[in-house]
């Protein structure tokens, strides 16, 4: 049976959705009812083993992205102009330095973007975790300063709200403007729904929220990156700042326009089904190497093929990528900066091919000026492939081949990237991957134990949480 909430009756054009209650009864929700009111019961099991991953995956960017040169800029301007107020203040990321939530998300959010290895959802051509952790942290260690404690469980019912909604806005975004915005702009969506109810808003002040997050949230054109890769990167800078701001101004009264991305009639398909199935569990993937998810089929390919034919890059002359159209833009053969690399094909490959895995090491000025992988970048050539094209919705295809030396050609076979939900990274992988990016920027003990709460996050009370949050927060000794 199905019952309309009071709460729908003032929002009549609120997208209405068949949501399961703890109970197994059926209700129809619009979605700032559905983040009011969702408990931590109403989880799936398969959800909150994702988010335990998440927290790991992303606590180890942190710690490798705060020695890039963009963390310290975005550290020290969030210092200079986001002082601490009567929101109580918070901690930076991986820094421990005090600002306002707001401040202290964006400086974490662009000390993940600044590393390109964070979780991603394929559909939306994009990333909620590098927002949604700095802007969740943020504001939960302000609420403890102001004597709010926070367990575990409420932290993670927070983070599944918000990468639901912002996954869901992300997919009404991308289906319905002509531009393809970075993910800022729909995390911003998220970040303030979830952010609200963190400080005490009502559905109707998350739907307020909504808005104002969404009309102010950075609506940046992601290809202008790609094209000419730069600091800009994704967006979640500005994003996570955007919608921590616009709850709390949602909480004063203030009043946004409509989502649409969550409220208008073309939104309404993509949030039919809320509740019922989460799109955060079937469009999660994890990131196995530090630059654009786009050249990851291509890395993999190149990774297989010398290891079955047991090559040397010594062996390799030419090497042909046939992929999808957005992926050849990705066209830095010689990056001069990170940046640069992180929007790069051919040099990751060549990469792979001549050093075998791609980590810290090859994060350095040194390796962009490597005379065997930039041989091997120089002599790689992308092929625009319009069936890879045409499959690359749901996946990101690639084709490598490489031709040696004496005139042979070694044909891979069409592939997507490791790390998507039918290929999933183990947690071996997970953790190797977390601690070569962790450990010698915050020392292996203190790894080790971020890595166990990590794990367990969701049974912290908040005396255990505290702890989490000191470890994640605190800048390394």
């Amino acid at each position: 049976m199905q019952i309309e909430l009071d709460a729908c009756a003032t929002k009549a054009s609120w997208p209405s959705v068949v949501c399961k209650t703890t109970g197994g009864d059926l209700m129809t929700k619009d979605f700032a009812t559905f983040a009011t009111d969702l408990t931590f019961d109403d989880l799936p099991q398969d959800m909150i083993k994702l988010l335990r991953r998440s927290f790991l995956d992303t606590l180890g960017v942190a710690a490798i992205g705060m020695q890039t040169e963009m963390s310290h800029i975005a550290r020290r301007v969030a210092l200079a102009i986001f002082g601490t107020g009567t929101a109580g203040d918070s901690r930076v990321l991986m820094d421990g330095r005090r600002l306002s939530p707001a401040g202290a998300a964006m400086a974490g959010a662009f000390m993940i973007d600044s590393i390109d290895a964070h979780d991603g959802t394929t559909p939306n051509k994009g990333h909620a975790g590098s927002a949604i952790f700095p802007a969740l942290l943020a504001v939960a260690d302000s609420m403890r300063q102001n004597g709010t404690h926070v367990s575990g469980q409420d932290f993670v019912l927070w983070l599944a709200l918000a990468y639901e909604i912002s996954y869901r806005a992300g997919q009404v975004q991308h289906a319905t403007c002509p531009d393809y915005h970075t993910s800022g702009a729909w995390t911003a969506v998220g970040v303030a729904a979830v952010v609200a109810r963190m400080i005490g808003c009502d559905a109707d002040q998350i739907w307020h929220a909504a808005g104002i997050g969404e009309y102010h949230g950075p609506r940046s054109q992601m290809m202008r990156c790609i094209d000419f890769p730069t600091m800009l990167r994704d967006g979640v800078g500005w994003g996570a700042p955007s919608g921590v701001t616009a709850a709390y101004l949602a909480r004063e009264g203030f009043t946004g326009a409509p989502a649409l991305t969550c409220d208008s009639d073309e939104a309404a398909p993509y949030w039919s089904d809320l509740g019922a199935r989460w799109l955060t569990l079937e469009h999660t993937h994890y990131k196995l190497y530090p630059c654009c998810r786009w050249a990851h089929s291509s890395i993999d390919g190149a990774q297989k093929l010398m290891r079955d034919h047991a090559l040397q890059h010594s062996d390799i002359a030419q090497v042909e990528i046939r992929t999808f159209h957005y992926a050849t833009r990705l066209a830095g053969y010689e990056p001069k900066t990170l940046d640069e690399f992180s929007y790069s094909i051919a040099f990751p490959v060549a990469a792979m091919i001549v050093r075998g895995k791609i980590g810290p090491n090859e994060l350095t000025p040194q390796t962009l000026l490597d005379p065997d992988i930039l041989r091997i970048s120089r002599a790689t050539t992308l092929i625009d492939d319009d069936e890879m094209t045409a499959r690359s919705i749901e996946k990101r295809w690639a084709a490598v081949t490489l031709i040696l030396c004496d005139g042979t050609r070694i044909e891979g076979v069409a592939m997507t990237p490791r790390g998507d939900v039918d290929q999933p990274a183990s947690d071996a992988e997970i953790s190797a991957k977390f601690h070569l990016f962790a450990d010698d920027t915050i020392g292996r003990s203190r790894a080790d134990e971020i890595e166990t709460l990590c794990g367990r996050f969701d049974d912290l009370d908040s005396v255990g949480f505290e702890r989490l949050l000191d470890l994640a927060l605190s800048a390394p000794e």
